[in-house]
């Protein structure tokens, strides 16, 4: 039987140096606003508020970045991770510019490395992709590595190359939207009056609330994101017959959350690095807490710019313990991601 569909890339059909044009351009609408809010407990004022970002020089007023990565990350699953176990990491992610309604995003992906895995039926594979606007102008970009089906196990093994990655984005290469200015932020507004003298290297964070996922939420979001990988949809796609919860659902919630405690860390700068430590699915209560790893000063008035560390976890965590004596991920925790993020002085 001939067919047309597309059954995506398995790890044998990747090369280094690939380059892969996503199809199916997305427009961002106010109706991803509005949907992001009702999936997560979101409340940051400058995506919340037209008003609000408006008074401190961002109009019209910007998204959330989150909106713009899941967006731009959906557009690579048919080729990337379609047949994908998992999701592994993030690095070297930059924010270029902020990302309004009525922007349309289409992404490209390079390969830049390939690793089978020692029980031959799996490898890695290392992309560095590019979102664009209507403009051409980049929006952002990221490079992941993520674990892929082979087709054949007997397919001889691809040579290995790991691309040397950053450990973390230098707060130099930080990009600082075009007409940001703190200096007039208005705290009350904003919810809390923490400024990014207020937070000291090393601090933690515990951020408190928590959320219980759900298969209706978390498959609504991937769909909304445009995501088709398998593991996120159907029983049949996992041995055990679940569900594996969306890991950029998993930051979004987290992030989210993280409101309490850092409400005026208003926008996210980049993502050093990320990693999906263990999986999560549905009736998986999600807590968070943050750890201050680095400050850093910025050229925009009345900015400065905190290097946060983000870890989610399933169930309460009261002692923000990321990783046990053995040097491994310690039990709970679901996702340990470092970021920039930009906070008024």
């Amino acid at each position: 039987m001939t067919t047309k569909t597309n059954a995506g890339n398995f790890f044998e059909d990747f090369k280094v140096g690939q380059v892969l044009e996503h199809a199916t351009p997305r427009t961002v609408t106010e109706g991803d606003r509005a949907l992001y809010g009702a999936l997560y407990p979101t409340r940051f004022a400058v995506p919340s508020s037209a008003e609000f970002a408006a008074s401190v020089g961002l109009s019209p007023a910007p998204v959330e970045e989150l909106i713009a990565f899941h967006i731009a990350f959906g557009k690579t699953v048919p080729d990337v991770s379609l047949n994908a176990v998992a999701n592994l990491g993030y690095a070297e992610c930059r924010f270029h510019r902020p990302v309004v309604p009525g922007d349309t995003l289409r992404t490209s992906s390079e390969v830049i490395g390939l690793k089978q895995n020692s029980n031959g039926r799996t490898g890695v594979v290392y992309v560095r992709s590019t979102a664009t606007n209507q403009r051409g102008e980049v929006a952002l970009d990221w490079a992941r590595w993520v674990m892929v089906h082979k087709r054949d196990a007997e397919a001889p093994a691809p040579e290995t190359v790991v691309p040397e990655l950053a450990p973390a984005v230098d707060a130099a290469d930080l990009i600082v939207p075009e007409g940001l200015d703190f200096t007039s932020y208005d705290f009350a507004a904003a919810g809390e009056t923490h400024r990014f003298d207020d937070y000291e290297v090393g601090e933690t964070i515990d951020h408190v609330d928590g959320v219980t996922l759900t298969d209706p939420e978390h498959m609504l979001a991937t769909r909304l994101w445009q995501n088709t990988a398998k593991v996120h949809f159907s029983t049949e796609a996992r041995p055990d017959g679940t569900r594996l919860v969306y890991g950029g659902h998993v930051i979004s919630m987290a992030r989210a959350l993280s409101f309490n405690g850092l409400a005026n860390a208003q926008l996210i700068a980049a993502i050093n690095a990320g990693a999906h430590t263990a999986p999560a699915f549905a009736g998986d209560t999600i807590y968070a807490w943050s750890e201050v790893l680095d400050k850093a000063e910025t050229p925009a008035p009345g900015v400065g710019a905190l290097r946060l560390r983000l870890v989610a976890t399933k169930g309460r965590d009261e002692t923000t313990t990321l990783r046990g004596e053995d040097g491994k991920y310690a039990p709970g925790v679901l996702l340990d991601l470092d970021y920039w993020a930009f906070v008024p002085r």
